[in-house]
């Protein structure tokens, strides 16, 4: 009788202690192994947290989700999202929390990224959220990127190929054949240009051998030619040329330096040359008027002469006896 009761109270002993474990085991698994600090964040989505959703600290778990609240704020649907982490745990106040999965088949946990800041959240304030960035969230906005894509983009461009093909096929419904002939002509010609190239290609191809020939005996004349002596006499002609050079600047030099003074002989000759014309310009009226008085006289020095040469002799000029015969003939 003893045994058995022993035994019975051996084994309350070990389920009392496997309850107690298995209560300090969820504890442990839910994070709620003592007080909390409440805190809360929004967010547009929450897929996949509910009440025991665990809640991280860059990785290390600090507490679970308490309760998801949906609000209306500007017409629209939020949820606010309140949880609990280990009392006194310091969560800097530019720390973000967003729903993130740690795996593909991972569950779903708010994850808290520290920041830098040093000053911290007070239990009960908002954390600043960011919605869920997870490959499946991902993976769902490129779907829905691509089938917009296909929709505003690609549906359309298909559509125009479409037309294209469509154009393109009537086209050659109608004008096929003689685009074709125009094709077989233009091969034709080609072929034909092929051919008179492969023929002048040769001569062509000797041109250019005796034009590098003619090139190469040009270059070993000018080589020939350009010998030491003759490299040193073309340096000195250029000598020669730098040293005339030099000299007709110092001579242009000492030009402009005798222009510039003002008691030198050029400027003595440039005042007496402007003098000179100055003062023909005040008589060229008389000289002219004088010039054109002796051009008479001499004419008509010339036309006594043709007429009488004896004058040159001092004799006195003939009758005339065409004049007299006249004179008689008017007589009565």
């Amino acid at each position: 009788m003893r045994s058995s009761k022993i035994n019975y109270l051996l084994v309350g002993v070990f389920v009392i202690g496997m309850v107690v474990a298995l209560v300090v085991s969820v504890a442990l698994l839910t994070g709620r192994t003592g007080a909390t600090d409440l805190y809360y964040s929004y967010y547009e989505n929450v897929t996949g947290v509910k009440f025991g959703t665990q809640v991280v600290y860059e990785g290390y778990p600090i507490g679970q989700v308490e309760q998801v609240t949906p609000e209306e704020k500007d017409g629209r649907m939020r949820f606010r999202v309140d949880f609990g982490v280990l009392e006194k745990w310091r969560i800097p106040a530019d720390s973000i929390v967003e729903i993130a999965a740690p795996g593909l088949l991972a569950a779903v946990t708010l994850s808290i990224h520290a920041g830098k800041g040093k000053e911290s959240l007070k239990p009960g304030s908002e954390v600043k959220s960011r919605e869920r960035s997870d490959i499946f969230a991902v993976v769902s906005s490129v779907a829905s990127d691509f089938g917009q894509l296909t929709e505003t983009n690609v549906k359309p461009l298909l559509a125009s190929v479409n037309r294209a093909v469509e154009t393109i096929n009537r086209i050659m419904e109608k004008e096929g054949e003689n685009l074709f002939r125009d094709a077989h002509k233009v091969t034709t010609d080609l072929a034909g240009v092929v051919g008179i190239l492969a023929e002048k290609v040769p001569l062509i191809t000797k041109d250019i051998e005796l034009f590098i020939g003619k090139m190469n005996k040009t270059g070993n004349e000018f080589e020939q030619l350009m010998t030491p002596a003759n490299r040193q006499k073309l340096e000195g002609a250029i000598a020669n040329l730098n040293q005339a050079s030099s000299q007709m600047n110092g001579i242009l030099k000492d030009i402009q330096e005798w222009t510039k003074k003002d008691d030198g002989d050029v400027r003595k000759t440039v005042a007496e040359t402007r003098y000179i014309v100055e003062s023909v310009s005040r008589h060229i009226d008389s000289i002219n008027q004088n010039m054109e008085g002796a051009a008479r006289n001499m004419y008509e020095f010339t036309r006594q002469i043709r007429q009488n040469p004896g004058l040159l002799l001092g004799s006195q000029a003939p009758e005339d006896k065409g004049a007299d015969k006249g004179a008689e003939r008017r007589k009565p």
